[in-house]
């Protein structure tokens, strides 16, 4: 992916970002509230700030307000992972449990406090549903104040 356009598309509509993905491929990243730790689980690969090597990791992704999402979590604590999609933004999103693809996306830093505050908030009350046996409650949203926060965007196949 090259150029400035780091938005993926035109996000009049919620799944505008991911519409031009296979349908099998969308509907296993739009989870919802009822989503398991299971299907939360990806790795991603990104490339390393220094060495340039590839570099795989396990992680959760979220959605919020139509969008996908990276997080650090509670504590906010400094992570490698942002720091090489900060320093190289383009990475590949792994979706490993039932459907299997190695997407092409893109990460930008949520910065803005209402955006921020919007997001963690939803991850917040997804992750506090009672049926979600992963998550330790009750998530506080001020314990993920200070998170790293990533918006994805998914690549398109030219």
């Amino acid at each position: 992916m090259s150029g400035p356009d780091t938005t993926g598309g035109d996000d009049s509509a919620p799944d505008a970002p991911l519409s031009h993905l296979p349908d099998h491929i969308r509907r296993t990243i739009e989870i919802t509230p009822a989503a398991g730790t299971r299907e939360r689980i990806i790795d991603i690969t990104t490339r390393g700030r220094r060495t340039g090597r590839p570099r795989r990791i396990e992680i959760f992704f979220y959605r919020a307000a139509g969008r996908t999402y990276l997080c650090s979590g509670a504590g906010g604590s400094a992570t490698d992972w942002h720091a090489n999609l900060l320093a190289d933004p383009d990475f590949t999103f792994h979706l490993k449990n039932g459907v299997r693809a190695d997407l092409p996306a893109r990460a930008t830093p949520v910065t803005d406090p209402v955006e921020r505050q919007a997001v963690l908030e939803e991850i917040v009350a997804d992750l506090n549903q009672p049926h979600d046996p992963g998550t330790i409650r009750p998530t506080r949203l001020e314990d993920w104040a200070d998170s790293r926060l990533m918006r994805i965007d998914f690549g398109r196949r030219s």
